[in-house]
């Protein structure tokens, strides 16, 4: 494809240098990859400003730059405004604009994305759908994995993607989207038929600096024409701060609000969660789902909302909610056949965290006992925060290593100490994070329920910037043999 046709829907060109009839043959953002006719993405970032790269991105066979300054270099350039924004439109030109040709469906807000884009996926294939789905899991066509990094793709990733999907006959899209995919321009172009916001609580602090810059943000996926419908939780009190600025059509839907679409009779176990969805003015809709807990609730209901403003009817969505079975990491009950529970569950964060516990403390008979760390290079102040919640929810916590990154793990644990402490819950500090989970398998008793918290999908433990295999259905299997083999 010739650099000048890649360039036709790009805002924000300030000037070209060079010959714009290069044809380019490859995407590029890594100066180390060899890719003949490849066009060089100039990003500027935290460590790396890849405009210094030129010479060697020249040498492994790119033939073109897209920059934010001229550089002094005798090859095709083109100067824009955002390097990042720009790569996002130029890879949808490059891979044919496959978003055009799929229905996009957003799923926005701190928690409840992974979820409810599974509650989505499952709607629109009761609904007769090819569906695709994208984000914190992996990507699927159907029940078939595509491999993934991260929670929302960079844009040369995620154009790949929906053209594979699309070229396999995927007809609609359901989609996790993450506040550092909104800052970082990777959607710029892409337009959501409909997209909803589940709701806002502390997270990556460490990326937006304040709660009111991480709200902004997520706010803004709303605000510019790039979702067409909205759905937004009537329970959030920041939904208002969207629903005062938003110009397109949006229902709202909730618990406890006056909301367009809510739900009521709310009985909760174990085993799942019944209630009965109304659409204001309608009749009720009975469902019985098997994940549990008032979080699902919500989530269950955004995807019945954004799947009402598709216009999917009532059975395909009550068919898609009940045949959810588990979300990968997400309050997943481990096969342990012990007389104790292991519940697998991804919360990370503060909310997340006195969530599941909330829940789980509904149907524990005995002990609640919570193992968790926090990730380093992260959010320092949640930390605390966390030891707070699990010192006054939990019977008993286990303080671990979560992904340190590249702090010390032990100074991550005395943060998270510093909270556990004054509620005078009981908790032990075990470093490392597989002793620790054989320390909670130990001291299991009949009617206890064990939440590995942090984790939940993720197969690996990133150490020193090294990710180390882990995964934690594999880990408790092992454990649970060695125990087993030692009582014999």
């Amino acid at each position: 494809m010739l650099l000048k046709d890649l360039l036709v829907d790009v805002p924000g060109v300030l000037e070209t240098k060079g010959n714009m009839d290069a044809r380019i043959d490859a995407l590029i953002t890594d100066s180390r990859e060899k890719a003949s006719g490849g066009l060089f993405f100039c990003i500027s970032g935290a460590r790396f400003d890849a405009h210094t790269f030129v010479g060697q991105a020249e040498k492994n066979g790119c033939v073109a730059f897209v920059v934010e300054r001229i550089l002094d270099a005798d090859v095709p350039q083109v100067k824009v405004e955002n390097v990042r924004s720009a790569m996002a439109y130029i890879a949808a030109a490059f891979y044919g604009h496959p978003e055009k040709e799929i229905r996009m469906v957003g799923v926005c807000g701190t928690k409840g994305k992974t979820t409810t884009s599974y509650l989505m996926k499952a709607i629109l294939e009761k609904a007769g759908f090819k569906t695709g789905l994208i984000g914190t899991t992996g990507n699927m066509i159907g029940e078939k994995h595509l491999h993934s990094n991260l929670t929302t793709p960079d844009p040369i990733d995620l154009h790949r993607c929906l053209r594979q999907m699309r070229d396999e006959g995927v007809e609609a899209v359901s989609m996790e989207v993450s506040a550092h995919a909104v800052a970082m321009h990777r959607l710029d172009g892409v337009t959501f038929e409909a997209a909803c916001y589940t709701n806002l609580s502390q997270d990556h602090l460490d990326y937006f600096g304040t709660m009111e810059n991480y709200f902004e943000t997520k706010k803004s996926f709303f605000m510019h024409g790039q979702v067409l419908n909205a759905a937004l939780n009537a329970d959030d009190e920041t939904s208002d701060k969207i629903i005062k600025d938003i110009k397109v059509p949006y229902l709202t839907f909730g618990i406890s609000s006056d909301a367009d679409v809510f739900a009521r009779d709310i009985e909760i176990s174990e085993d799942g969660v019944s209630f009965s969805i109304l659409l204001r003015g309608l009749e009720e809709m009975p469902v019985h789902m098997h994940l549990t807990g008032m979080f699902n609730v919500y989530n269950a209901l955004a995807a019945a909302s954004l799947a009402m403003i598709l216009g999917i009817d009532k059975q395909a969505i009550r068919e898609g909610l009940e045949s959810v079975v588990n979300v990968p990491g997400r309050v997943e009950m481990l096969d342990t056949k012990t007389p104790y529970k292991v519940i697998l569950d991804y919360s990370h964060s503060p909310d997340a965290l006195e969530n599941i516990l909330t829940t789980v403390r509904t149907f524990t008979r005995s002990r609640l006992i919570v193992l968790f760390g926090c990730g380093g290079d992260r959010d320092h102040g949640k930390r605390p925060i966390m030891g707070e919640i699990a010192g006054r929810l939990a019977d008993f916590s286990i303080l671990t290593s979560d992904n340190p990154r590249t702090e010390d793990p032990n100074a991550i644990l005395a943060s998270i100490e510093e909270g556990i402490k004054p509620t005078g819950g009981k908790y032990v500090i075990i470093e490392n994070r597989r002793e620790a989970i054989r320390h909670a398998l130990e001291m299991g008793r009949d009617g206890d329920v064990i939440i590995l918290a942090g984790k939940g999908h993720e197969t690996y433990q990133d150490i020193m910037g090294v990710k180390r295999p882990f995964d934690e259905k594999v880990v408790v299997r092992e454990l649970l043999r060695e125990l087993e083999s030692s009582e014999e």
